[in-house]
């Protein structure tokens, strides 16, 4: 399990903090390219965009919708420090997937062409041109790998590693390891039934805010963040799904969401009018503003876990209740434009009836 802040030496608390501050970095323009550059794309082809509706983003709710390619789709994978040697076969990134010019000179083949421009210092997180082979690496399939850079001594940095990042690992293994931390089982998956295990692995998606007949990348996603808790580092994955037009984010912070919200023209000017609003709410907020007056906002929703998703704190075995609900909502929250770094974000209640959501 993950060691926190207390427990790390003096250098690894500095490593820390970059990783903290790059992560908030990187959640920003991944933010951006999953929502804002859809959208975009919606606009550019002359289509409407379907917003998510409310109610999926309550814990347990089940999303059914059509893929779309006009949706930027990826999986991020941010770790802590360098992805130990025995994560390969689940986690997998070799020499053959490894961010190189000869690598990537095979992805003219699939009519990505990326080698022609590449510089070797662009995938170090330090250099301005990060973000351009990140984007451009954004759009094959599987996940991209970020970790610590290991081949200079005494230098701490971030390298865009590997690309087409496999995820290999069983939902069994993966609901085992959960349920022994969360002491529902003892030994083995199976040891109390098939249905209990099969519960299991339900609660293993509730867990990561999925409903458990999700597949593609946001079960993927879900493994390699359950493999990363098996380590000492922090990880943190973020993955944008075609499918319910969302990208959450999994760290050990828990589970964030983001969305676009409509909003009417009534709703904009009760926030820029309202104590806990902001009179410059369409400046600084919209990402689009729409003919009649309303507009699109980026909408967070932040989840918590209550006691029946943390360890017991007498470590004793309990059985697992397919009624009980693992996640709460814990916030919401509209979104500044990312240009207004002095800008904090609102608290928006709406999620659940409510007759003023500033309130």
């Amino acid at each position: 399990m993950w060691l926190h802040r207390n427990e790390l030496t003096y250098e690894e608390k500095r490593l820390r903090s970059l990783y903290d501050s790059l992560r908030e970095d990187l959640s920003r323009y991944l933010i951006e390219f999953a929502l804002v550059d859809s959208f975009n794309n919606y606009l550019a082809h002359d289509e409407p965009y379907v917003f998510v509706e409310k109610r999926e983003l309550k814990p347990r709710a089940k999303v059914v919708e059509k893929e779309n390619p006009l949706i930027n789709s990826f999986i991020v994978i941010f770790a802590e420090g360098a992805l130990p040697p025995d994560m390969k076969k689940n986690l997998r990134h070799f020499d053959s997937n490894k961010v190189t010019k000869e690598n990537l000179a095979e992805l003219k083949l699939t009519g990505l062409n990326v080698a022609d421009r590449f510089q070797k210092q662009q995938k170090y997180f330090e250099t301005t041109q990060f973000y351009v082979l990140l984007r451009s690496l954004l759009k094959i399939d599987y996940a991209l790998l970020i970790q610590r850079d290991l081949s200079v001594k005494n230098k701490n940095r971030y390298s865009l590693s590997h690309y087409h990042v496999r995820i290999d690992w069983l939902l069994d293994a993966a609901a085992e390891a959960l349920g022994k931390e969360m002491r529902y089982i003892s030994k083995d998956l199976y040891e109390k039934g098939d249905e209990y295990a099969q519960l299991m692995v339900e609660k293993l998606f509730e867990y990561y805010s999925f409903h458990h007949s999700v597949s593609g990348r946001r079960t993927a996603a879900m493994l390699a963040m359950q493999l990363l808790r098996q380590g000492p580092s922090y990880g943190t994955v973020f993955v944008s799904s075609s499918e319910s037009r969302t990208l959450t984010r999994l760290s050990e912070k828990g589970v964030s969401k983001y969305i676009l919200l409509p909003l009417d023209a009534a709703a904009i000017s009760h926030i820029e009018g309202h104590p806990n609003g902001d009179p410059e709410f369409r400046r600084k907020f919209l990402i689009h503003e729409k003919e009649d007056g309303g507009g699109v906002v980026v909408f967070q929703v932040v989840y918590a876990y209550n006691e029946h998703s943390k360890p017991p704190i007498d470590g004793k075995l309990r059985d697992l209740k397919a009624d009980v609900s693992w996640l709460r909502v814990r916030n919401q929250l509209l979104v500044p434009n990312f240009s207004m770094i002095d800008t904090r974000p609102i608290r928006y209640q709406v999620l659940y009836d409510q007759a003023d959501p500033l309130s």
